[in-house]
């Protein structure tokens, strides 16, 4: 199990326009990266405005922020485009990342059981540690939550 202070799994990723995204891009700079389900679904809608509406906080404070889900580069390019997203969204299409963070399982909705990626955020420090791991989410305020959190709001 990931914890806090441990060192961030690596990844290196393609964002919704096929650029490689790596965690080592971000050394010396504070760095939020939240898993969520799926694009273009409520929950997940509302979660990628919250980070939107309060990017400016964290452009502010050299805060990157990256949104990472299963979803291929197309599906990620349309989500942004409909939602005005302004930061990056990584297709983890094969798993890798969602494996390594450990947020890749078995959930359970109307008593169906089925494999998917769980809604959870990690803050990584300029030393690629693990500050804080956020386990439940509330979508709507998450952003202002993690601000709060960091004590930069």
């Amino acid at each position: 199990m990931l914890s806090v202070g441990d060192k961030a799994p690596q990844f290196k990723l393609n964002d919704q326009d096929g650029n490689p995204v790596q965690l080592f891009d971000f050394k010396g700079q504070k760095l939020v990266i939240y898993f969520y389900p799926k694009d273009q679904t409520p929950g997940c809608i509302k979660e990628a405005c919250s980070f939107r509406d309060n990017i400016e906080a964290y452009k502010k404070h050299d805060i990157a922020v990256l949104g990472v889900s299963i979803d291929s580069e197309k599906s990620h390019q349309n989500f942004i485009k409909k939602q005005d997203l302004n930061f990056p969204l990584l297709a983890d299409v094969e798993k890798e990342m969602v494996n390594s963070y450990e947020v890749w399982g078995e959930k359970s909705m109307y008593g169906r059981k089925y494999m998917g990626v769980f809604r959870k955020t990690f803050l990584i420090n300029e030393t690629g540690l693990i500050d804080k791991i956020y386990e439940k989410v509330k979508v709507a305020t998450h952003a202002e939550d993690v601000l709060t959190d960091w004590e930069i709001s």
